[in-house]
């Protein structure tokens, strides 16, 4: 938390589904507000392949290295959610101008694990890099995670054994002081890449989208527990809270617009209870007569003090005074876009909690389309970084401007004495005005680490 204030970030940005036949590449981009360039996107890398949907990223070193000389945090990994390749990008050569230092194909993940879609990857204590996957080679559900050594980055095969699997994976955290691994489920890739139908989450289970999240034995590495959190949750990023010695963490369930604490039982087994929920808005006009606030991206301040989270549809960020974990306080809040502003095709009919729809926002004279999605807060907690793309087959689908016009990255000021929230201004990175047309940017990482990249062991 002491560390020096953040001067650059990178995120993904992506072009498939936008009608720009151009490959997803890499930016970079100054956030230091001395700089010439603040706000500026100073470096992009192009993938070698169109359409792969990049879309989060992880190290290949981290806090779960610390004290190991041998290692430095110069590898940035990122897998992509549809053409299940993994890129490994050389960060430590030149952070401002990253380039490619290896592809992982496909193929790798297919023969070596069975598993397809790589998600989250998370570096290990031991040198090598865990990626969890979403499905198997067909495109079907499966929660598999593969192995990824950490000095040659080729696959080494599947981290779980035993042969059980969940029938859907997405995010996981480990700790490995209360030896265990929880893992999240999305959904089957096949079902959905393009699009999103209410219809795929009615099926009987297992259905097509997920409701569980997931425990494993950390060290042998195998399925142990599944905790289901009802019926429309679909339960996305989770989070341990960041002591190592802690027993417990939140996860954010989109569907069901809640977020559940898990933590350990007496008994040394896992359970979870429902700590927050967003109640669903009666609309006209949108998908379905209910809109769930779609909580999309959690995460937790470095002192474990702060519990942040957006509602992608609803268009707000949240931020909750976690001292109490088993009852979170809304401390601040702030509304950046949405889908239920004022003058939209949206109407509201019933609301238990605003008093009227949110203007549309708008800063430096730019509506911002879609809603605050990936989140990522400053090491001393006093800025927290939003981006606005999903995913770019659903952004199309629920925010067709926003792939227009393209995403845009925002800061948002946070008081850590009382809590709140104020949105900075003066801060605008606008990726409608990059050199290929608009790009859909999504997660934001530091060079030197974050509060959703680092585990400490």
């Amino acid at each position: 938390m002491k560390g020096p204030r953040e001067e650059i970030v990178y995120l993904p940005c992506i072009y498939r589904n936008t009608g720009i036949q151009k490959p997803d590449y890499l930016a970079t981009v100054d956030v230091d507000p001395k700089s010439p360039h603040y706000c500026q996107v100073i470096h992009r890398l192009p993938m070698p392949n169109l359409k792969d949907e990049l879309h989060h990223s992880g190290w290949n070193a981290c806090s779960s290295c610390f004290g190991d000389t041998t290692k430095s945090r110069n590898r940035l990994i990122l897998p992509c959610l549809i053409s299940s390749r993994i890129y490994v990008v050389d960060v430590g050569t030149d952070p401002r101008a990253p380039r490619i230092h290896k592809t992982v194909e496909p193929v790798e993940l297919f023969w070596k694990g069975n598993v397809a879609n790589p998600h989250t990857s998370h570096c290990l204590g031991s040198g090598d890099i865990l990626i969890s996957c979403l499905g198997d080679p067909s495109g079907n559900g499966k929660g598999g995670f593969v192995l990824l050594d950490g000095e040659t980055f080729e696959v080494k095969g599947n981290w779980e054994k035993g042969g059980k699997c969940p029938p859907f994976g997405y995010d996981f955290w480990y700790q490995p002081r209360h030896n265990v691994l929880i893992s999240t489920e999305w959904g089957a890739p096949k079902v959905l890449a393009y699009g999103f139908n209410p219809v795929d989450v009615e099926n009987d289970p297992p259905g097509h989208y997920g409701r569980r999240i997931n425990v494993w034995d950390w060290s042998s590495h195998t399925y142990l527990q599944a905790i289901d959190l009802g019926k429309d949750s679909i339960p996305l990023e989770i989070r341990f809270l960041h002591n190592p010695d802690a027993a417990e963490g939140f996860v954010g369930c989109a569907l069901s617009g809640t977020v559940h604490r898990f933590y350990k039982t007496e008994k040394g087994d896992w359970a979870a209870e429902k700590v927050i929920e967003v109640p669903k808005k009666k609309v006209q006009g949108w998908l379905l007569p209910d809109m769930p606030g779609l909580i999309t991206d959690i995460l937790i301040s470095l002192d474990d003090r702060f519990l942040y989270f957006s509602n992608w549809l609803h268009g707000d960020i949240r931020q909750y005074d976690i001292s109490n974990t088993r009852q979170p306080k809304l401390v601040g809040q702030v509304f950046l876009g949405g889908s239920i502003v004022r003058g939209g095709p949206v109407t509201v009919v019933e609301d238990k909690e605003l008093q009227c729809q949110p203007e549309p926002f708008v800063i430096k004279g730019k509506r911002v389309q879609g809603g605050p999605q990936m989140i990522q807060l400053s090491l001393d907690g006093k800025r927290l970084y939003v981006s606005t793309s999903l995913y770019s087959g659903w952004d199309k689908q629920f925010y067709p401007d926003l792939v227009k016009e393209g995403s845009v990255m925002l800061q948002v000021d946070v008081d850590t004495e009382r809590g709140g929230l104020k949105v900075n201004t003066n801060f605008l990175v606008d990726f409608g005005k990059e050199p290929d047309g608009p790009a859909l940017a999504h997660e934001i990482r530091y060079p030197g680490g974050d509060s959703t990249s680092d585990i400490w062991i």
